[in-house]
């Protein structure tokens, strides 16, 4: 029996306040207001986080009130964040304003341009806690074609095997997902929203751009 594929998780399919901030980060002349741009990754992270969370293994504990006692459900450990710069930055942001006790990683992964529309996705830094048995979030905005987070995971791998691996990300093309669930069959894939199209350079269309450049400045 062939590995199953990795499950998808389009959290735009249905009507939340994520629609009006995919719209901000999406409008040409909205995107133009860095901070807002950045402010918005931010908030998708945070819903990405809580659609997450909802997956992760829990505990029952006892909490005093100041009335009484009773038992919640809590997690049981915080999850390992690993975002890829630089563009992730903003969205890990927003991923620790729940998990504000997670343990963090970083990881640099970038296309190196050859011949023509050709290129190929390099890994040259990386820094990360030990992943064995832990509950991996590896974050990137743009799931283009899904080389940058395939790539990144198997260099992961030299820091342990994690137990479950979910990817978060804000725009991916239909391309992109198709490749990373082939190549990491065991992830959950949570994504604000999914595009039909590529360009001959490989970016979103229609995407939003380059999601690092609108946040931090061109390269």
């Amino acid at each position: 029996m062939g590995k199953m594929a990795a499950q998808v998780n389009i959290l735009s399919t249905g009507n939340s306040v994520l629609n009006q901030i995919l719209y901000e980060m999406r409008d040409h002349e909205i995107q133009l207001d860095r901070m807002r741009f950045r402010t918005n990754l931010q908030r998708t992270g945070s819903i990405l986080a809580y659609e997450i969370s909802k997956e992760l293994s829990y505990e029952s504990q006892e909490v005093t009130t100041p009335l009484g006692q009773l038992d919640m459900n809590l997690p049981s450990q915080q999850p390992v964040l690993v975002s890829i710069l630089r563009a992730g930055v903003p969205l890990h942001d927003g991923f620790l304003k729940l998990f504000d006790r997670a343990d963090n990683g970083f990881i640099s992964a970038f296309r190196q341009h050859t011949a023509g529309n050709d290129f190929v996705v390099k890994v040259e830094y990386m820094a990360v806690p030990a992943l064995d048995g832990r509950d991996l979030v590896l974050i990137d905005p743009m799931i283009a074609t899904g080389q940058s987070i395939v790539l990144s995971y198997k260099s992961l791998l030299e820091a342990g095997t994690p137990e479950r691996v979910f990817i978060a990300g804000v725009v991916g093309s239909e391309e992109g997902i198709a490749y990373v669930q082939r190549h990491i069959p065991k992830a959950r894939i949570y994504i604000a929203a999914v595009d039909k199209e590529l360009t001959a350079k490989s970016y979103i269309v229609p995407g939003l751009g380059d999601a690092g450049d609108l946040a931090f400045g061109e390269k």
